[in-house]
């Protein structure tokens, strides 16, 4: 069983992934924290984030590895546990140039492809699994919430972690970053054929778990 939950940054996939796929007993795929640790490996060789050959060339010549454990997504970069640095601001506010890279993109959706038939059931979040990755996927949701609250979702995360960063330069990127993931050429974000949209402003992690566990188990 394949369950897809894509959405715009900070609508909450990541956090619902996780809790639905407990719900379900399904492994969960972060597939961001794929796009994260190119990122993470990119910056720390000082690669030209604008040069998408260059960046390729860090997907091909380092090792990634990606497992799971307790729903959570560890990530090693030859060898090296990468789990936390993924998570670091600059790696969320540079991670677009990852994104809309064709072939960096087509080269994880195979990754993600492989990690799916290693397991009986996956709950897997992104901006492209019900369109791109999973098109045949069993169930199918979009989340969506407003800037505002994506963006105080965001300045909480980071708060907690003790990193002090401005609301309204949070709110900034999260524009740039939907203008990017909406127009890029390659998986750009839009809601699939037959995805049921939920609009999480209003709602608590719990209940928006609960609206989708009603459409999976009536």
């Amino acid at each position: 069983m394949i369950v897809t939950i894509d959405g715009p940054a900070g609508s909450g996939k990541s956090t619902i992934s996780k809790m639905l796929a407990k719900e379900l007993g399904a492994t969960f795929l972060d597939t961001g924290a794929m796009y994260r640790a190119v990122t993470l490996a990119a910056i720390a060789d000082d690669i030209d984030l604008a040069d998408e050959d260059a960046l390729f060339g860090v997907l091909e010549s380092k090792q990634f590895e990606f497992n799971t454990h307790d729903n959570q997504m560890e990530v090693k970069i030859n060898g090296i546990d990468a789990t936390e640095g993924i998570r670091r601001p600059d790696i969320t506010i540079n991670v677009k140039y990852i994104a809309k890279a064709a072939k960096i993109r087509k080269k994880l959706v195979d990754m993600q492809r492989k990690f799916a038939k290693k397991h009986d059931k996956i709950v897997t979040e992104g901006r492209d699994q019900g369109t791109i990755a999973f098109p045949n996927a069993d169930y199918k949701f979009f989340l969506i919430a407003d800037v505002e609250e994506r963006a105080r979702r965001r300045h909480a995360e980071f708060t907690e972690k003790g990193l002090n960063i401005d609301l309204d330069v949070l709110e900034k990127d999260i524009r740039k970053r939907d203008e990017s993931d909406t127009t890029r050429k390659n998986g750009p974000l839009i809601k699939a054929g037959g995805a049921i949209e939920i609009d999480s402003t209003k709602l608590d992690a719990e209940a928006v778990v609960k609206k989708i566990l009603q459409h999976i188990n009536p």
